[in-house]
């Protein structure tokens, strides 16, 4: 089954419109990280066409949403971006990317997490499992969606302090991607 990402982001955003720009430019941005550092690990079982497609729609569920400094009217909870985009994939017939797009937000969220925070989600563990999905995950907090600064690295300890302010715990697994990882270049 062929996939072109920008269709589908076409598809859920509505072509020429702000958010599909958004969600185009912040993907390919995401994409081209999270290939590059499967290229620096070379290891040969990362696939990397699939890391491509998969962080160029890897908030395609973001269209879904209700973020309109963003440009995002869909209606929905921005926090269910990452469920919305796996039923919209799931759809489609493309499953292992739409788990991608469960599993990226923040650096995952726990079954508990999503329980004592009272989150709008389904009551399972949605935190990425595969190497190409923490490649992708990892990569996508370096970037911002903010449309001027769309291929901008975001530094370290800005990162970091984003990540920390959800806790301690979200800090701990991101710097061990930093370890496993290195920073993007």
């Amino acid at each position: 089954m062929s996939l072109d990402p920008e269709a589908l982001l076409a598809e859920a955003a509505g072509a020429d419109t702000p958010a599909f720009a958004l969600l185009v430019g912040h993907g390919w941005a995401v994409a081209r990280a999270a290939v590059g550092l499967a290229r620096r690990l070379a290891v040969g079982s990362v696939d990397l066409a699939f890391v491509e497609q998969a962080a160029v729609l890897h908030d395609v569920g973001a269209a879904f949403t209700d973020v309109p400094e963003l440009g995002l009217t869909g209606g929905e909870a921005y926090i269910r971006h990452g469920l919305l985009g796996r039923e919209f994939l799931d759809a489609r017939g493309y499953p292992h990317h739409g788990l991608v797009c469960e599993r990226h937000v923040g650096v995952g969220l726990t079954r508990d997490e999503i329980r004592a925070r009272g989150l709008p989600l389904p009551d399972r563990d949605m935190r990425p499992v595969s190497l190409e999905e923490i490649l992708i995950c990892y990569a996508d907090k370096f970037f911002s969606k903010n449309a001027a600064r769309l291929d901008a690295v975001n530094p370290l300890a800005k990162v970091r302090r984003r990540l920390g302010s959800r806790g301690h715990d979200k800090l701990v697994v991101f710097d061990e991607w930093v370890a496993r990882f290195g920073l993007l270049s």
